[in-house]
């Protein structure tokens, strides 16, 4: 492949992936936004900011340097692109960064509780668990902040920016996106069984590990994201 075709092909991943978090009802108006790295050692290629997830394409994804200048691409750079840069920066095996503020991660996140594997969506996560980012619920605005973010986030799949939203990583713009999906569900799953009273219980360390390895393997969370997308509008 190209360099061109490569870009192009990661621009496209980077709008497929905004549109999916859209539908998985991780919008919130204008903000939230998904990167891919880009191949060549020259940043992030990012969602431009002023759009909403579900209108993003390849043109509204632009290439953005590790201080924050658009080299490729057009719009206005999102403010917190210090998430996607530090973070990738600190992490060599992470292709992938997803920033969004889904309503039940968010709220579990201001109780304070860890995530419990209440079910099956909580065993991506736990052990060891989601960490909690506390330096500040404002936007990750620094170089300095987003160091601090990939500090708290550690080798973790996501971390919780209480009060804000999630960080969600994977090698690929493609798994962040199934994490960021599943994280969500895990969170909304332990809200649901904490209003259902009675004695909530949840799987060991052992089963859930175990769980991991059967449901949310490297085949099944590539399958997730072909079932995403094909359950996108049509365009």
């Amino acid at each position: 492949m190209t360099t061109t075709s490569l870009t192009d092909q990661l621009r496209v991943d980077v709008a497929t992936s905004c549109r999916v978090l859209a539908s998985a009802g991780q919008g919130d108006l204008i903000w939230g936004h998904s990167s891919a790295r880009d191949p060549h050692g020259r940043g992030v290629w990012l969602k431009a900011a002023e759009w909403g997830l579900d209108e993003v394409d390849r043109d509204r994804v632009h290439l953005v340097s590790p201080e924050g200048e658009v080299l490729e691409g057009e719009g206005t750079r999102h403010s917190e692109y210090p998430i996607h840069t530090e973070v990738m920066a600190a992490r060599p095996d992470i292709g992938g960064v997803v920033h969004t503020h889904p309503p039940h991660a968010v709220a579990l996140a201001a109780t304070g509780q860890d995530l419990r594997p209440v079910s099956h969506a909580a065993n991506l996560f736990v052990p060891p668990g989601v960490p909690r980012f506390t330096d500040t619920a404002d936007l990750v605005l620094t170089n300095e902040l987003g160091r601090s973010v990939s500090a708290v986030l550690g080798e973790a799949r996501g971390v919780f920016l209480v009060n804000h939203g999630i960080v969600a990583v994977g090698p690929t713009v493609q798994q962040a996106t199934v994490v960021a999906v599943v994280l969500e569900q895990a969170c909304r799953q332990q809200i649901l069984t904490q209003t259902a009273g009675g004695w909530p219980t949840w799987s060991p360390s052992e089963e859930s590990l175990a769980k991991r390895e059967h449901v949310y393997n490297e085949r099944a969370l590539s399958a997730v994201w072909d079932y995403l997308v094909r359950r996108l509008p049509r365009r």
